[in-house]
């Protein structure tokens, strides 16, 4: 049986870091390839990337931290949750850089000898990172310099750059700025030199005042909001398995939640939840033949969706349907399923045949 087809357009990823470098100015511009390069795959993701230019990558854990540098072996790589305990020692023999989020972590990753490093300051969002009021203590501690003698970069993460509510976020972004300058400033009185980062796609987007020595790029890469001018990445399409024909009042799907308004025909597609099609997309969602819409028919179930191709006389088992692509963003379907494209990517799971389009 034909399976459903995910394609990683690795071309259109390096003209979205390219673009996202030429509205960063003088800052680097580094790639967040973190939960498998959102979906995407980090081998084959970080692979371009690099080739492209791309010097300096962010992950969230040391396991995924290990898994690239397994792959680019020379690149720079930051670990966002930090590292503790034996985890220090992992991190130091690969020669990767761990973000220091609390003083606990600062002290083991100093014990130990130390390296290079992030130090991430909390200036608002209240999640990661040291806090003001820790810091001012840790700034009188003239064991600092020592502790982070191999610091890098100190970064922040802004909370509401991605926000739509212009007025409020940008207040909040603001906000988190002034914060962010207050608290570097105090470090640079006590250490020697480092590079700061605040900006991730949405704070390269807000414009120069917040991109600093470097930026971290994510959902941007991908082709997500809020990177208005963003490439398609990521495209989905599965063929269809079955079409019967129901008459007015038959049910469709678990639950009995969809009867047909008139006589239907009815598709039977091979993908469902288990594959990052959420269950809210039930009776709403919207797929594409020719880039024309066929709706969701029925609930969402683990490995099938039903779609109404009664519009659609010509789909057939060759017919190819289009959940993400051209026609329908990842934006667009995570509106619809009530999330956000984040989610979706990074839902989209191991049962496609997967296809990589060159990055050349």
């Amino acid at each position: 049986m034909a399976a459903p087809v995910l394609t990683i357009d690795l071309g259109a990823l390096v003209r979205n870091w390219q673009a996202l470098d030429r509205l960063s100015g003088d800052a680097e511009t580094a790639a967040a390839v973190k939960a498998d390069a959102y979906g995407c795959g980090i081998a084959p993701v970080a692979q371009a990337l690099s080739n492209a230019g791309c010097q300096s990558f962010f992950v969230a854990t040391l396991d995924e931290a290990a898994t690239l540098h397994s792959v680019l072996p020379d690149a720079r790589i930051f670990i966002l949750n930090g590292v503790t305990g034996e985890e220090c020692q992992v991190a130091r023999n690969l020669g990767l850089r761990p973000c220091l989020n609390a003083p606990h972590q600062i002290a083991e990753w100093g014990a130990g000898g130390g390296g290079p490093c992030a130090l991430q300051l909390d200036t608002g969002m209240s999640r990661l990172g040291v806090e003001p009021r820790d810091l001012d203590k840790m700034l009188q501690n003239p064991a600092l310099p020592t502790a982070l003698g191999g610091l890098e970069l100190v970064m922040s993460h802004l909370a509401c750059a991605d926000d739509t509510n212009a007025g409020e976020a940008a207040d909040m972004s603001a906000r988190q700025r002034a914060a962010f300058e207050t608290l570097t400033a105090a470090l640079s009185a006590v250490l020697p030199p480092f590079k700061r980062s605040l900006a991730a796609t949405g704070g390269t987007v807000l414009g120069r005042d917040y991109h600093y020595d470097l930026v971290r790029c994510g959902i941007g890469l991908y082709g997500g909001t809020p990177f208005a001018e963003a490439e398609t990445v990521v495209h989905l399409t599965s063929p269809i398995i079955q079409i019967r024909d129901i008459e007015e009042g038959d049910a469709v799907g678990y639950g009995a939640t969809w009867r047909a308004q008139r006589p239907s025909r009815i598709a039977t597609l091979p993908l469902g939840y288990g594959d990052g099609l959420h269950r809210t997309l039930s009776d709403s969602g919207t797929v594409y033949i020719n880039g024309q819409p066929a709706p969701v028919a029925g609930r969402v179930s683990m490995d099938l969706l039903t779609i109404d191709v009664t519009d659609h006389p010509d789909a057939d088992k060759d017919t190819q349907v289009e959940i993400i692509g051209k026609t329908q963003s990842v934006d667009a379907l995570a509106t619809a399923a009530g999330t956000i494209g984040y989610e979706i990517l990074t839902s989209l799971g191991t049962r496609y045949e997967r296809r990589y389009k060159n990055a050349s």
